[in-house]
């Protein structure tokens, strides 16, 4: 039986596709899935990190905002009571009285007294100190693998504040990576004509000081994808010590 080409052509048309044919295809539309995936999981590595940067910067401003509120009521004193000052370890009165509410000043560590609490809960102050968050304290803890703020209030033991040590095995957002930065110091000190109170003066100089500068270096605790590297923030902020001067 004689096939005419017309016929030729219409069998030829309506072949199925050859193998290295279906091979190619298979090829591309495994690169084009793959290109998808990565597409999908850099947006998800880029949503993660900004949602952990987000909270970084959440936990970094609150800590900042607390600190300023509570050194800006040092040596609060409504009832002008004398001899109400009290030791860093809380174990009785100062022994000097003129250091009023700012017991410690250092680089490191600041330690703040105010009477903000009496009997009647009206925050009027009683004359004495030992009610809650009378006395705070403040102090940067640089130890092998740990950098985080602690606070502690009435001499009960530090708290972790911002950041956290390894083993205290719970989340940290952040690392106060002050040390790391020339020992850029958590706090300084200055006087009324905005004159920087320096170190070797301190604790002589301490009726002296009435703003204090509060630096927060933070390092996110999770990496970066981008960078390999968590990501740095610096905050600051000048708290009027008000009360440090009546």
């Amino acid at each position: 039986m004689h096939i005419s080409k017309d016929a030729h052509k219409m069998i030829n048309s309506n072949r199925g596709f050859t193998l290295i044919e279906i091979l190619i295809a298979s090829a591309i539309s495994l690169i084009v899935l793959a290109s998808i995936m990565l597409a999908i999981d850099s947006a998800q590595k880029s949503s993660t990190g900004i949602e952990r940067k987000i909270t970084a910067q959440q936990d970094a401003r609150l800590a900042l905002e607390i600190m300023e509120m509570e050194i800006r009521m040092a040596s609060y004193n409504p009832t002008f009571a004398s001899g109400i000052w009290q030791t860093t370890t809380c174990s009785g009165a100062a022994a000097n009285q003129n250091y009023r509410g700012i017991q410690e000043a250092t680089a490191n560590s600041l330690t703040v007294e105010m009477d903000i609490n009496d009997a009647a809960g009206t925050g009027s102050g009683d004359g004495i100190l030992g009610d809650p968050n009378e006395t705070i304290r403040y102090n940067y803890v640089i130890t092998s693998g740990n950098q985080y703020i602690t606070r502690e209030t009435n001499c009960g033991g530090g708290q972790p504040f911002l950041g956290d040590s390894i083993v205290g095995g719970r989340p940290r957002t952040v690392r106060v990576i002050n040390n790391d930065l020339n020992n850029l110091p958590i706090f300084r000190y200055y006087d009324g004509t905005g004159t920087e109170i320096l170190p070797a003066n301190l604790p002589a100089s301490i009726p002296n000081i009435r703003s204090v500068e509060i630096t927060l270096a933070v390092e996110t605790e999770e990496i970066d994808p981008g960078t390999g590297q968590g990501r740095r923030m610096v905050y600051s902020t000048l708290v009027i010590a008000r009360n440090h001067a009546i």
